[in-house]
């Protein structure tokens, strides 16, 4: 979607990408621009995968982080198998999609006149690559910090994921300050998979700070583990990784209520 300028004398290429950003966070690029664009035109995840290259899995993961890192969901998700479900972008995806596109515009002029000034793209390029930040968590949410705990040795903090949808982390008093954190700032948290357990007893008593329900939404099953996705509400998921004998053991379904469950001191807290 980016336009590239080859160079013919190191037969390096300049390429851009266009990132969304709030305050230094990076919320969109542009392979999740061109989901969501396939999504307004089809109607249908699946539809959409197949028309940006990508699997139906991949379509939704994207989808689930988009909603989970935006203040507002973008889509409004109907599973439908690989038929699709009549997937549409909320009002406010609609408005991210067109001025994104806007830009999108001006931005791949802009990457090609620069590109046909540049030379020796090799070393740069080479530099790019190995800055870029990334984590193999499942699970990114962004929030804001509402409450802090100060401990001895450890502070618990909530974060609000959105108005009714709040985590709880617990982190060192070192990290804590000198991540600079307080009431207000926003933070990413990460959650690996693996770390979530799924209990079908709404009420059971446990000693995990963090007890979320919600309503299985896909389920993808393998010879030894499944992946399942539950649908927090508020445009929010949250995935866990359990044994496929756990799946098998208690029946799940798509539309099954269940709870999630997971430690505040398994909760990663990122300051963007």
């Amino acid at each position: 979607m980016v336009k590239r300028s080859d160079s013919t004398s190191t037969g390096a290429a300049l390429k851009g990408d266009l990132f969304l950003e709030s305050a230094d966070r990076q919320s969109f690029d542009s392979r999740q621009i061109a989901l969501l664009q396939a999504i307004k035109t089809s109607g249908s995840i699946s539809a959409a995968a197949k028309t940006v290259g990508i699997s139906y899995k991949t379509a939704w993961d994207r989808l689930n982080a988009m909603n989970n890192l935006s203040e507002k969901p973008l889509v409004n998700r109907a599973a439908g198998g690989p038929q699709g479900g009549g997937t549409q972008l909320t009002a406010f995806g609609e408005e991210v999609l067109s001025g994104l596109q806007a830009l999108q515009e001006e931005h791949a002029d802009f990457v090609a006149k620069l590109g046909e000034n540049v030379q020796g793209l090799g070393d740069l390029s080479s530099f790019l690559r190995s800055s870029n930040l990334r984590t193999s968590a499942r699970n990114q949410f962004r929030g804001s910090i509402q409450r802090v705990i100060p401990g001895t040795v450890n502070t618990e903090i909530e974060i609000a994921l959105s108005r009714s949808l709040s985590i709880v982390a617990t982190i060192t008093n070192d990290s804590y300050k000198r991540m600079e954190l307080a009431i207000g700032v926003e933070v990413i948290a990460l959650i690996k998979s693996s770390w979530v357990l799924l209990s079908a007893q709404m009420d059971a008593a446990t000693s995990a700070r963090n007890q979320l329900p919600g309503t299985v939404s896909q389920i993808i099953k393998g010879e030894v583990d499944a992946e399942i996705t539950l649908d927090l509400g508020d445009g929010k998921s949250l995935c866990s990784v359990i044994t496929a004998a756990s799946c098998e053991a208690m029946e799940l379904a798509e539309g099954q209520t269940l709870t999630a469950l997971f430690k505040a001191s398994s909760v990663i807290l990122m300051r963007p």
